[in-house]
């Protein structure tokens, strides 16, 4: 038995593509002999002729792969765009910077490794921006006349 003009004509009537239309195989006698699209729309009614539903894209990847980032992977020099300051501002970097080195200078007044004075000036140099990372105060603090071990 061949369907394929009814198929077609479902189709048309339907607004989907032939690959949609499914003919129920045990009513197939009754579409075969159904000609004008009048009948066609009585079998659609009746459900002997049937439109599958879509196939929608699975998201399962993109739930996986949201989880990962979530936990901060996938974040690599490979996936970055832009300058440094894209991943981190800079002022969150000029924050982080700030802060280790007060908590660094803060240690070295504690263990008496400068005095009150050097500590005074220091905590403004790192504010003015004068030094890069921790081991650059440092060796600023042992060459100049502000720390007590020289």
């Amino acid at each position: 038995m061949k369907l394929k003009s009814k198929r077609q004509l479902a189709s048309k009537i339907l607004k989907v593509g032939e690959g949609r239309v499914l003919i129920d195989p045990n009513r197939s006698e009754d579409v075969d002999a159904a000609i004008t699209r009048g009948e066609i729309r009585r079998l659609v009614h009746e459900d002997a002729i049937r439109i599958r539903p879509k196939r929608g894209i699975s998201r399962s990847r993109a739930r996986l792969l949201h989880e990962k980032r979530k936990k901060g992977r996938r974040k690599g020099e490979g996936r970055r765009k832009g300058a440094q300051t894209a991943v981190i501002s800079s002022k969150d970097g000029w924050i982080t910077r700030v802060r280790s080195l007060r908590r660094k200078l803060r240690n070295l007044r504690d263990e008496k490794a400068i005095t009150a004075d050097a500590y005074r000036k220091l905590y403004g140099m790192i504010k003015g921006g004068a030094f890069e990372d921790s081991a650059h105060l440092e060796e600023h603090a042992k060459t100049t006349k502000t720390s007590k071990r020289r």
